[in-house]
């Protein structure tokens, strides 16, 4: 009776931990995720490119607008695509996200010129939208660096820029296209 006890309560155990296990390897749904792939729905995808942004190290970085139709429900994501080595990294940020981040921007780029009155070493300053993509920039012995990063993990999924002016373009093309799409 014992042995049958201490079985039960073995296999009870293996049993939980597989569970846990499976529910740690699980990928965190984005927005993107949850609108655009669901089951039992027609879904249709329709992209508008929007022009490329050049990172600091030479890599063409695309940009679009994907219209996403599930059933009859209609949402747009500004669409950031990094080709990799070893494949391609892409943010799909919604609408309301865009917005929020383009707001941040502008945020950031007033603390910069308060950040670089603190003279350290190392500094970092981002803003990270829902879905964990990342706008930012870093200071490091004085010299400025503006970045993005695509994905909540990952490798080769940031993107780093020169001149701000390049981002901030790109945010405001993307919501011009949006708003324009919305209208029709």
């Amino acid at each position: 009776m014992k042995k049958c006890l201490v079985i039960l309560f073995v296999l009870f155990l293996a049993k939980n931990y597989a569970q846990e296990k499976n529910f740690v390897l699980e990928k965190e749904k984005t927005k993107m995720d949850v609108f655009a792939y669901k089951t039992g729905v027609i879904v249709k995808f329709i992209d508008y490119n929007l022009p490329d942004i050049k990172s600091s190290f030479g890599v063409v970085v695309n940009t679009r607008i994907r219209k996403v139709i599930s059933g009859t429900i209609i949402n747009y994501f500004f669409q950031i695509e990094k080709s990799g080595q070893y494949g391609k990294s892409i943010a799909s940020i919604e609408y309301s996200d865009l917005i929020e981040a383009s707001n941040a921007l502008q945020s950031l780029k007033i603390e910069l010129d308060k950040d670089l009155l603190i003279n350290s070493d190392y500094l970092e300053n981002k803003f990270t939208t829902i879905d964990g993509f990342k706008i930012g920039y870093y200071i490091q012995k004085g010299k400025i660096g503006w970045y993005l990063s695509l994905e909540k993990s990952g490798s080769d999924n940031t993107v780093f820029v020169k001149d701000v002016l390049l981002i901030e373009d790109s945010f405001k093309d993307a919501i011009n296209k949006i708003e324009e799409l919305k209208k029709n």
